[in-house]
């Protein structure tokens, strides 16, 4: 569905954009996705709307698989967050352990305390940490829009899934630049 508003405190939350995990190969190039979260980031500072940066270090405590990076411990910047996108000044920044930004985070009561009702949400892996915490976000109650040209996957199928049915359920979608446009 494309997103056809924005509420007037919607915060943009972007997941995983680290360097272990823009490393990877993805469906879509990273640096592209990069740049449109980069490009999303600037716009929602520019109008003094709240820009959370998510990034995922290790893994779910108790938990026996290989940690995050598989192969070994990850290298030591793996979790840092990509320079070109910060963090700024005034933005947000989650430590996850889990899949979703939500469980296991202060993210519901940062989002809550600021006013937040929407999350416009970027990053990698679409299937796994977007749609995560896409389905946390609408069960906890925000308007959810994706952009769909600032997300990727791992998996090309995995990722047209979410995009195609799994996305349009949970609110709406649109590109980069008919997001920013909704902000004015």
């Amino acid at each position: 569905m494309t997103a056809t508003t924005l509420d007037p405190k919607t915060a943009l939350v972007v997941i995983d954009l680290q360097k272990g995990i823009v490393a990877r190969e993805t469906a879509h190039p990273a640096a592209g996705i990069v740049a449109n979260s980069v490009t999303l980031a600037d716009a929602f500072r520019a109008k003094g709307l709240p820009v959370v940066l998510v990034h995922v270090v290790d893994g779910a405590p108790g938990r026996s698989e290989a940690p995050v990076g598989s192969g070994g411990r990850p290298p030591a910047d793996w979790a840092d967050i990509v320079p070109e996108l910060g963090p700024r000044e005034g933005d947000i920044v989650v430590t996850k352990h889990t899949w979703g930004a939500f469980h296991g985070t202060d993210l519901d009561l940062l989002l809550r305390r600021g006013g937040v009702t929407q999350i416009v949400l970027t990053g990698i892996a679409t299937s796994i940490g977007v749609e995560s915490t896409a389905r946390s976000a609408h069960e906890h109650g925000y308007n959810v829009t994706i952009a769909t040209d600032a997300v990727t996957d791992m998996d090309a199928d995995a990722h047209r899934n979410s995009v195609e049915k799994i996305f349009p359920r949970l609110g709406e979608t649109d590109t980069t630049e008919a997001i920013v446009k909704l902000l004015g």
